[in-house]
């Protein structure tokens, strides 16, 4: 970490406004998976513990165009104040209601404001915009800790680093120590599993892996519409397919060929389910990658893309003795990461 984090600097006493990501799967204005809202407790806990005077979280939910009532942050206010005390919520970003939520706002506690992109100037990433939003909550530090938005120049990534110090939170520094530990300094052999179904997505890291990878595995979709590939690469060449003769699953015998190189492996990268896992009936070969990873102690294992990591987390609620080094919060920010591409939200941060 070339980056200053939270535990650099002493903001006791301060009010520190921090970039989440909450950005979760929602169905009939329920959340269905709080992955996100968990991994930002340690971040959000160590500034209590460190004396913050209040915390002010912002995050963005969908792609709203304007307000839009259904993607307010609201019910996840609610889900936060379930997994850690004193939580509150209001309903927008900046002005006199703001400025009275942030009153009433007791010593460490914590207040989410409302859905970032409501608002043009998120995505604009305007001075203005995040100018506002500081003077309404009286912020005096920045801690940047939603991973998955770092790729993005928005005025909650970018432009805050104009009028306050930035520094990593805890999540952002596990996202940035591990995918940069796979990328530099690999235990070797090292393992690229890709899967998936756009192919255009992918290509990029297949190449960037063809020079550090000792081994690169391409199943799913990708694999069942044809991938070619050679050398290192192996492409799954059997499937479990449905009544219609559509390819649906890695066959046994291309997972047994993927499992071997995993029992070898001591580093490996996962992007991309190897079927259509949401389907018990298409969801073995993924499993099996899951299982085994996730029973590699001592390796270092990296899960990302969307898709794949709610699969895992999925399972590993069923199987809670599954450990891996890291289960990405970011899909596209873990691909720019992995790809070497510069981010805006990173290269904001104070140096050391």
């Amino acid at each position: 970490m070339n980056y200053k984090t939270i535990k650099d600097i002493s903001f006791k006493g301060q009010v520190v406004l921090v970039r989440v990501d909450y950005n979760v799967p929602m169905k009939n204005g329920k959340i269905t998976d709080d992955l996100r809202i968990r991994a930002s407790l340690p971040t959000l806990q160590f500034l209590r513990d460190g004396g913050a005077k209040k915390i002010i979280l912002i995050s963005h939910l969908g792609r709203p165009e304007g307000r839009d009532k259904s993607l307010s942050l609201k019910p996840v206010a609610t889900q936060l104040g379930k997994l850690i005390s004193d939580v509150s919520f209001v309903d927008d970003v900046s002005g006199p209601d703001v400025e009275e939520a942030v009153e009433r706002v007791g010593k460490g506690g914590i207040l989410l404001l409302e859905n970032l992109r409501f608002y043009p100037g998120e995505e604009k990433n305007s001075d203005d915009f995040i100018r506002e939003i500081i003077d309404a909550t009286g912020a005096e530090v920045f801690v940047q800790d939603g991973f998955a938005v770092v790729h993005r120049a928005h005025a909650s990534t970018n432009a805050v680093a104009n009028h306050l110090p930035v520094y990593a939170g805890l999540l952002l520094e596990k996202e940035i120590v591990n995918l940069s530990k796979v990328t530099e300094k690999p235990d070797r052999p090292l393992l690229l599993i890709i899967g998936g179904a756009k192919v255009d997505d992918k290509q990029p890291l297949i190449e960037k892996f063809e020079k550090l990878a000792d081994q690169i595995v391409v199943g799913g979709k990708i694999a069942a519409d044809g991938y070619k590939g050679s050398g290192k690469i192996f492409v799954a060449d059997d499937f479990d397919e449905d009544g219609e003769g559509n390819r649906l699953d890695v066959g046994p015998l291309s997972t047994g060929k993927i499992a071997g190189y995993i029992a070898d492996a001591k580093t490996i990268i996962w992007n991309g389910l190897m079927g259509k896992a949401e389907d018990p009936a298409y969801s073995t070969a993924s499993t099996i990658v899951a299982e085994m990873m996730g029973e590699k102690l001592g390796a270092e294992t990296v899960v990302c893309g969307g898709d794949t990591t709610g699969f895992v987390e999925n399972l590993v609620k069923e199987h809670p003795n599954l450990q891996y080094s890291l289960i990405s919060t970011g899909g596209g920010a873990a691909l720019e990461f992995l790809l070497g591409k510069e981010l805006p939200g990173i290269a904001v941060l104070e140096a050391k």
